[in-house]
């Protein structure tokens, strides 16, 4: 899913908004070395901080004493002085940013995360399930990860043989959102990185007009109509769908994730 691109091989003009999640506090400071001899760089600083910022919480020290300096190690930053150019120095704390909420998810950053930590970050923040999430976060996730869901009675989720262990078996991590006796299974996969096609014109013909079959291609989780004889336990992952009114969930929006330095 990543560039195959080495950290040493990266500097700051080859840094953009998707592989500076790539790199850590440490390699921002090495790109710094030597960049005042740059004259590039020096006339667009501007545009390299601005790039370092989408991934990292960068703070500069205008008191770098012992004390302050300690004060934001405690918090994870990580600090060093940079030479801006020959007159002039300053002194950085940096810290990449934390993605612990679903409203820290980028287009930029998704797909530079696992399905391991897509997991957490969906877990920390859960509570309603898929549909409570905003379209606009479905659609970054989606953006990096194939995702399905089911929502069956508990003591029917994990079947032998049934969709839950098809899941796994094929690589994909789990969520399960509790929902009174029910759950509903959360399930996420990394996409494979797709080639783009090359763009291809050719004149339209009848064919492009003829409507499309939405249900042509979908697999065996499909809802299907349920007989007149039946009962509990007949409910499976393949003939079993449900929709629940969920409210939001309050913590969820909460808090605020934005760092602070309390100057005392």
């Amino acid at each position: 899913m990543k560039e195959e691109t080495t950290k040493k091989a990266l500097s700051l003009k080859m840094l953009t908004k998707s592989n500076v999640w790539d790199v850590q506090e440490n390699d921002i400071f090495r790109m710094w070395e030597g960049a005042d001899k740059d004259s590039e760089i020096r006339e667009n600083i501007r545009r390299y901080v601005d790039i370092i910022k989408t991934a990292f919480l960068v703070e500069e020290l205008k008191d770098d004493t012992k004390l302050m300096k300690g004060k934001y190690e405690k918090m994870g930053y990580k600090i060093a002085t940079i030479k801006v150019d020959e007159n002039m120095k300053i002194t950085w704390a940096i810290k990449k940013r934390p993605i612990m909420r679903v409203s820290d998810l980028t287009y930029e950053n998704i797909t530079h995360i696992s399905a391991a930590k897509l997991v957490e970050v969906l877990e920390r923040n859960f509570g309603g399930g898929w549909d409570s999430l905003p379209q606009s976060i479905q659609d970054i996730i989606e953006s990096g990860f194939e995702i399905s869901t089911t929502t069956l009675p508990q003591n029917r989720l994990h079947k032998p043989g049934g969709m839950y262990d098809r899941k796994v078996a094929d690589g994909f991590d789990v969520l399960e959102v509790p929902k009174g006796t029910w759950v509903e299974a959360i399930f996420v996969k990394v996409k494979p990185q797709m080639e783009k096609p090359r763009l291809q014109l050719q004149p339209k013909t009848d064919e492009d007009d003829l409507p499309i079959d939405d249900y042509k291609n979908h697999d065996d989780d499909d809802e299907i109509e349920e007989p007149s004889d039946f009962s509990d336990d007949d409910i499976t992952e393949d003939n079993y769908r449900t929709t629940f009114s969920i409210e939001a969930d309050p913590d969820a929006e909460a808090e605020d994730l934005e760092d602070y330095v309390d100057e005392e």
